[in-house]
């Protein structure tokens, strides 16, 4: 079975004024497909111009489009759950058709699954976009899910966000590191420490580039001023773990005339 696109037959702008028709693919005569924005606030545009949608429209929308696809029973119990079910799809039925009105081709459903129009393009989509060596967060910082949306869907969806971003941000760190680039390693791993400054994996990625480059002591103050954040915010220190990295490498260099543990303020390592 094909997929069927909602049908769209004229563009309503937000003022109410009906624009240009639109074909199959989402664009109007000379236009651009739709484009749906939920990282640092909802938007959507239709081309050169900006749509404003109720927030129910709103939450349908960025439901569907961060689920990839949904069963309209999905969709209408997650989104009404106070109401009963013929309730709630008598509310899913209302939202699709004040979509329709809209006259852009925002949704396509298949059988009884709801799923964007391929034309409409998503800024969570291409944050993640894949390229040859897996998903990559563009930029240089984390930005936040639909920030003022607390519904339980959008907090687990905002979570699994973070920690993709995280994760990746980690793993190219890792990446750059094992192929000796150590810049690109320390501004991968500098990113990830700006969005979760308590998270440690990257304090000891932090803590394995300067090792690898041979500093250190920029690897000693690494260790030490994330054990005085930890203590400081939630009174623990780095886990054995961490210690232990940085006693194997810190040590052998300090029969070489470096610090040894004692005179860094620490005891031996357990």
């Amino acid at each position: 079975m094909s997929v069927r696109p909602l049908p769209a037959p004229e563009v309503r702008e937000s003022n109410g004024r009906v624009g240009g028709r639109r074909g199959p693919d989402g664009r109007a005569a000379g236009g651009e497909p739709a484009r749906l924005t939920l990282l640092d606030g909802f938007a959507l545009d239709c081309g050169p111009r900006s749509v404003h949608v109720s927030k129910t429209l709103q939450r349908l929308l960025a439901f569907v489009a961060l689920r990839g696809r949904a069963t309209r029973a999905l969709v209408a119990g997650t989104l009404w759950p106070d109401s009963d079910e013929s309730k709630a799809f008598g509310r899913l039925r209302t939202a699709l058709w004040r979509l329709h009105r809209l006259g852009v081709p925002l949704l396509a459903a298949h059988g009884e699954t709801l799923r964007l129009h391929p034309s409409v393009r998503v800024d969570v989509d291409e944050l993640l976009a894949e390229d040859g060596s897996g998903r990559h967060p563009r930029g240089g910082a984390l930005r936040e899910l639909l920030p003022g949306w607390y519904d339980d869907w959008v907090l687990v969806e905002r979570e699994r966000l973070r920690q993709i971003c995280l994760h990746t941000w980690e793993e190219s760190a890792v990446r750059e590191l094992r192929a000796g680039r150590f810049a690109e390693a320390l501004e991968a791993v500098l990113v990830a420490l700006r969005a979760e400054p308590l998270r440690e994996s990257p304090h000891r990625l932090l803590l394995e580039i300067h090792l690898a480059e041979g500093n250190y002591s920029e690897a000693v103050y690494t260790y030490h001023a994330y054990r005085m954040l930890l203590h400081r915010e939630l009174g623990v220190g780095p886990s054995p773990r961490m210690r232990r990295l940085l006693d194997a490498a810190v040590e052998p260099a300090s029969g070489a005339g470096g610090p040894s543990p004692g005179e860094r303020g620490e005891g031996p390592a357990r």
